[in-house]
């Protein structure tokens, strides 16, 4: 396998992961109001340009990027994907109609990747993910599901998810990683759905965060590396999904995944972003070895890159700690120098990792899809980055546009 320089002068393998510049509808800009200077979302490939209103290098994130699973079929990622977790009614009760403006607002703009869960309210926005993008030309997107998690009808005081999922089914989780227990997970998917086709398989949360200590996100890992994984992999040869892989919130687990099997992607939550960038010690070098794609979820850290420092900001799921409030209140003024948003250099920085193939921010309405698609499109100067890594910032590693020789 050739080692050759990629889109943003890191080192990357010729091989299953490939960029090219989109030629779809929506590279034009909404008319908005905003004077700030952006690219089109489906822009090129091209690293630095000259502008009269920019007269530095520029960061150019391509628009598509294409793998190769292991099953030898080629998927094309939009870099922004949509991730349906809102729209299970998660934190806020949404109504069909309000999640159906949002689906439509994504394709509008271009989003040709779509992620969804049975976790995502018990069930409910696979259910409207599914009633939208049957309305769409099938080979015209990608959809992933997961599995291990199945659901059981139970009385409305005992479901799970209470105070955190609202106005959803009553249901309760059983968690099964067995072999028997994915294929049965993704049966009740299909049919959420209503689909005849899902392209990506993950396992979903095999990790701490979910199971609460080491030793159950071992014991769960364990029950899919001896089962689960048997039964993603044959759905992979028979043709039934063209990839596979995990979806968690903890690079450790994901590498523990990486180094026992081969699968094709991960989907890691708020592990790779502008404010952590740990997964860089081993897990993304691996990836880069085995030619396995990683999909960022969470690239806000559940908020606070979004929102900054503000009293009561989210980071992880919960209150950010003073430390934290402390450290993107540094990055932010950074970005505030260069006049970028915090949350366009967080959106976008994640994707100049060879690796990663798409990122997934939730969107509740079409404005905030919009926003995601504008700070898709903010030009950022690659002196950004620099300035990140001499304050401390960022760490020296992180694949930045500046490492291109242009």
């Amino acid at each position: 396998m050739t080692r050759t320089a990629n889109t943003y002068g890191s080192p990357s393998y010729e091989g299953r992961l490939r960029v090219h510049e989109g030629d779809d509808a929506g590279s034009k800009r909404p008319e908005n109001g905003s004077d700030r200077a952006r690219a089109p979302f489906y822009s090129t490939n091209a690293l630095t340009r000259k502008d009269p209103a920019v007269s530095h290098a520029i960061t150019r994130l391509p628009s598509r990027r294409h793998f190769k699973s292991r099953s030898g079929r080629s998927l094309q990622f939009t870099s922004l994907g949509f991730g349906s977790a809102p729209l299970g009614n998660l934190y806020r009760a949404l109504n069909n109609e309000q999640a159906r403006l949002t689906l439509e607002a994504a394709w509008q703009h271009g989003v040709r990747y779509y992620d969804t869960a049975p976790l995502y309210g018990y069930g409910l926005a696979e259910t409207r993910v599914g009633s939208f993008l049957r309305e769409q030309q099938r080979d015209d997107y990608l959809l992933s599901t997961k599995v291990g998690r199945l659901l059981k009808r139970c009385a409305p005081e005992q479901r799970d998810g209470i105070g955190k999922f609202f106005e959803v089914p009553s249901r309760e989780v059983i968690y099964d990683y067995s072999y028997d227990g994915v294929m049965r997970s993704l049966e009740a998917s299909f049919e959420r759905l209503g689909a005849d086709r899902i392209d990506i398989v993950l396992c979903h949360d095999i990790d701490i965060f979910t199971h609460g200590s080491a030793e159950a996100s071992a014991q769960r890992t364990r029950e899919f590396l001896d089962g689960g994984v048997r039964a993603l992999s044959d759905l992979r040869s028979q043709g039934v999904v063209a990839a596979i892989g995990i979806g968690v919130n903890e690079w450790q687990v994901s590498e523990t995944v990486a180094r026992n099997t081969d699968v094709d992607l991960f989907l890691l939550a708020g592990r790779y972003t502008l404010l952590e960038q740990e997964s860089l010690d081993s897990f993304l070098p691996l990836c880069m070895k085995k030619d396995m794609g990683v999909i960022i979820g969470g690239p806000f850290n559940s908020g606070i890159l979004a929102t900054g420092p503000k009293p009561g900001a989210y980071f992880n799921y919960g209150p950010a700690s003073p430390d934290i409030l402390k450290r993107v209140a540094a990055i932010e003024a950074v970005c505030r120098a260069h006049q970028v948003a915090l949350r366009d250099a967080a959106l976008q920085f994640p994707l100049m990792h060879p690796a990663v193939v798409s990122v997934i921010p939730g969107a509740i309405t079409p404005a905030e899809l919009q926003g995601n698609v504008e700070s898709m499109q903010t030009p950022i100067p690659a002196q950004l980055w620099s300035d990140l890594r001499t304050e401390g910032l960022l760490r020296p590693d992180a694949p930045v546009v500046e490492n291109m020789q242009v």
